[in-house]
């Protein structure tokens, strides 16, 4: 049974105990962090922060306090010329664990314990916290007591100018606000117009540009039907001259040919010369 056994010995005697806290609580004030197991961190987080509440109040007893307990004098003037001016307005936890995992070895669960205040990186990722409002009768009650203190001391005339100006601010606000939403309506209806409009000019140079590309095409068309009627006319000329020398060779055809016979034959007889009329004549002797 572990009855009224509050304090981790931490397998040391007491000397040795208060000897290793007093150093490490030294180390943390002159170093602002350090790494060590979770145990140790724990009973030196009890060791540590009562000192550094002591050394809100500089006087000669604190600091004689707080040397009796850490033992170096270095670390009594830096925990009460440092530490105490970042750490006045925070009224206690002081320190910070981060636990980092288990060592190798001994699987001892280790951790950082650093002073908060000297964390910069932490002090700027932390947001002020939002405060809640709450409705609770004190604050109702509160508020009708001010509306009736303010009714009795301020006049009739001047509550009722104010709340003419109120409505008046409000009347004059929606109508603007209406205004402006007829000016916009106004300004898109005439940004649609615009915008027909723009595409029907388009449409309008689009057709033009066609027609010009047509009219292009029928001139074309009309220049090149003139040379095909010429030339179609040269043609039927050239077809009457084409069966008129066919006709005349068929007419002059069987007297040419007679011809051409007749003087095949004279070129014949002169080439055969003298033997041909001795032939001719001893043929005749012979008939007669």
């Amino acid at each position: 049974m572990r009855h009224r056994r509050k304090n981790n010995h931490l397998g040391r005697k007491k000397g040795h105990r208060e000897a290793m806290l007093s150093n490490m609580a030294t180390s943390l004030i002159m170093h602002k962090r350090i790494y060590t197991t979770v145990p140790k961190a724990k009973e030196l987080r009890r060791f540590v922060e009562p000192l550094i509440t002591r050394s809100k109040e500089d006087t000669t007893h604190s600091r004689r306090v707080v040397f009796s307990a850490l033992k170096n004098k270095y670390a009594v003037t830096e925990l009460f010329q440092t530490v105490s001016q970042k750490v006045g307005d925070r009224p206690g936890g002081y320190t910070r664990i981060i636990k980092t995992g288990y060592r190798l070895g001994d699987n001892a669960p280790m951790c950082f314990i650093e002073l908060v205040d000297f964390n910069e990186n932490m002090l700027q990722e932390s947001r002020p916290k939002r405060t809640r409002t709450r409705r609770s009768r004190k604050k109702s009650a509160a508020k009708a007591t001010g509306a009736e203190a303010l009714s009795s001391e301020t006049p009739v005339s001047d509550v009722e100018g104010k709340v003419e100006g109120k409505v008046e601010g409000k009347v004059e606000g929606k109508v603007e606000g209406k205004e402006a939403k007829a000016k916009g309506k106004v300004s898109g209806e005439s940004a649609k117009k615009e915008h027909v409009e723009a595409k029907a000019e388009k449409a309008e140079k689009v057709k033009k540009a066609e027609g010009k590309t047509t009219g292009k095409g029928t001139k074309e068309a009309k220049s090149e039907a003139p040379e095909a009627k010429t030339a179609a006319e040269a043609k039927a000329a050239e077809a009457p001259q084409a069966e008129g020398g066919s006709s005349e060779q068929t007419e002059t055809g069987p007297s040419e040919q007679a011809e051409s016979a007749s003087s095949e034959k004279k070129e014949d007889d002169k080439k055969e010369g003298p033997q041909a009329q001795a032939e001719t004549e001893a043929n005749e002797d012979t008939k007669s």
